[in-house]
């Protein structure tokens, strides 16, 4: 059977140029200076939007804490 419809070098790599990686997006933020993902939480700091939503030392406490009852 003979292909009928040939795709072209052209078609093909137009078709591949979408498919090339792009860079991260970051923020630097502004009253730490730490660099994160846009619209993610910093998990510095916990902060997003200016507002406080994890709150890191209790997890890092909690982390403590699991090591010493082991």
């Amino acid at each position: 059977m003979v292909i009928r419809m040939r795709h072209t070098k052209a078609h093909t790599g137009n078709r591949r140029s979408h498919h090339a990686l792009k860079d991260i997006k970051t923020v630097t933020d502004k009253e730490t200076g730490s660099v994160h993902l846009r619209h993610r939480v910093d998990m510095k700091t916990g902060i997003y939007k200016g507002k406080k939503v994890i709150d890191v030392l209790k997890k890092v406490e909690k982390k403590i804490m699991k090591k010493r009852k082991k």
